[in-house]
């Protein structure tokens, strides 16, 4: 479901903000609701009569810096105008579903189709600092925060910000480049740009932001226009033979080389993500975690061979792990660098052994994977009103699941709006969620309202949003556990033939 994306810019100068992007393609995604600018002016908060928010940096040297007050007060102010929009949206969208309940009631049956975008709990704040100290920007990172509904920018200048201020409000720093410009006025701009376009309804053609340079981490192939000739140079004559298959293998063709000769580096990761997914595509549904995180751009493809692979999920922090044998086993676990908490994701049991030796870690839990192959939802009879989870929900998810998951890992889940449940009796009686890695899982039913289909209803809600999303469906099923074998199956999620070991 779309959303409107919501952009604050903390700046000394919001015209130039505010004019700079109010036209062409972004003014008229403003103008249909898909995203919206506030550009507030730093100025506006300082407590100086004279409107100064700067002053000399303690230890000398050259310039001047911005002042922590104004840029606090200013964020905090945002802050607090996005938390009250948000209240009204939740407060707005409990009505409707309670409405709708009721409506239901009446009939023994409550209705499914809650307004999970209304009233959803939203994520924390992500506050960008624009800086050259930051990472560097990346079509990646833009598909990230393309992911938040608000997203507040904070412009710096003169020589910079006291630190103190960005300590206690910015959650990201980011760059887009190794240079230096008079202002974070440009930065933001560019960024809010590349963002902009990952959001549903910006572009006219949806399928634009998927194909362009770097989605697919290629740049992109050569076009041409009217007319076909021009200063005697023709255009390829396979794009005007009508053959959609030729066309497109020429294109790919021609991303490739262009990406070769011009962004080695992109070329490299590239085909080093090609070998992986070759290699995993051998067995789809074993490794379906792992061709997932590939797909959704969360995973560094770290190694690659005809025999192994290895990834990195970067929101699990999990190291993903598949090898022929134990050979490429080792010189895979051998890229892995040492740390304090190291997760691992196994497809094969003699890689415990070598983790244990080198990692020390031994806590195995095995698992098999169901994967949803299907592409149409599953058909569920058993209808409840599905919400998702808030943060005060928490505490009941934690008492009925704290033998697996941390309470800051579920409040997480929650916070990030990937966790859901159903309601009875006044209290929360089932719920379930998306892992940090893409799989589902944490579904637990209260003894007393199992059999009942709720277990089956949360699923099936999950697995519709996956599909709804493009992504496979897949979930985990540790050894033993026959009644959520049982609902695999039951739901048509196919069992594959390999294991998985997570290792902590």
């Amino acid at each position: 479901m779309s959303h409107t994306m919501h952009f604050h810019v903390l700046t000394l100068f919001p015209e130039m903000v505010s004019q700079g992007l109010s036209e062409s393609i972004l003014g008229r995604a403003a103008r249909k609701g898909c995203i919206e600018l506030e550009t507030v002016n730093i100025r506006d908060y300082t407590i100086n009569k004279h409107k100064k928010v700067d002053d000399y940096p303690y230890g000398g040297g050259a310039g001047m810096l911005m002042q922590a007050q104004p840029v606090f007060d200013a964020c905090m102010d945002v802050e607090k105008k996005i938390e009250m929009r948000r209240n009204a949206e939740r407060t707005a969208g409990n009505a409707e579903t309670a409405a709708g309940i009721a409506e239901t009631s009446a009939a023994g049956e409550a209705s499914g189709n809650d307004k999970d975008a209304a009233c959803r709990e939203k994520s924390p704040l992500r506050v960008i600092y624009v800086t050259p100290q930051g990472k560097v920007f990346t079509q990646q990172m833009a598909q990230e925060f393309a992911r938040e509904e608000d997203l507040i920018f904070l412009c710096g200048h003169y020589e910079g910000v006291d630190e103190r201020v960005l300590e206690e409000i910015v959650t990201d720093y980011v760059s887009i480049g190794d240079y230096v410009l008079t202002g974070g006025e440009l930065p933001a701009m560019v960024m809010i740009d590349a963002i902009s376009r990952m959001v549903p309804g910006v572009l006219k053609n949806e399928e634009s932001a998927e194909t362009e340079s770097f989605c697919d981490g290629l740049l992109e192939y050569p076009q041409y226009t009217r007319p076909e000739v021009w200063k005697d140079r023709r255009v390829p004559s396979v794009l005007l033979s009508g053959d959609h298959v030729r066309i497109e293998k020429w294109r790919l063709e021609q991303s490739l080389e262009r990406t070769r000769q011009r962004r080695p580096g992109l070329y490299e990761a590239y085909t080093r993500r090609d070998r992986a997914v070759s290699y995993l595509s051998k067995d789809r549904l074993s490794h379906m975690d792992m061709l997932e995180v590939i797909k959704r751009g969360q995973a560094d493809v770290v190694r690659a061979e005809e025999t192994g692979v290895l990834l990195y999920d970067r929101p699990s922090g999990a190291w993903m792990l598949s090898a022929s044998d134990e050979d490429m086993g080792e010189r895979l676990l051998s890229e892995i660098p040492r740390g304090k908490d190291e997760l691992f994701a196994v497809h094969q049991s003699f890689l415990k052994e070598s983790i244990a030796r080198r990692f020390h870690r031994d806590r195995v839990s095995e698992c098999m994977q169901a994967v949803y192959a299907r592409k149409l939802p599953p058909a569920c009879r058993a209808r409840f009103g599905i919400r998702p989870l808030e943060a005060q929900d928490v505490d009941a998810v934690y008492e009925n699941y704290h033998a697996v998951h941390s309470r800051d890992y579920l409040l997480e889940r929650i916070e990030a709006g990937e966790m859901f449940g159903i309601d009875a009796d006044g209290r929360l009686a089932a719920f379930a969620g998306m892992h940090d890695e893409g799989s589902m899982g944490m579904l637990e039913v209260l003894p007393e309202y199992r059999r009942m289909g709720m277990a089956e209803a949360l699923e099936a809600y999950l697995i519709t949003q996956q599909l709804e999303k493009g992504y496979v469906p897949f979930c985990q099923i540790f050894d033993g556990n026959e009644p959520s074998l049982c609902l695999q199956k039951k739901l048509g999620l196919k069992i594959a033939s390999g294991r998985l070991y997570w290792i902590s």
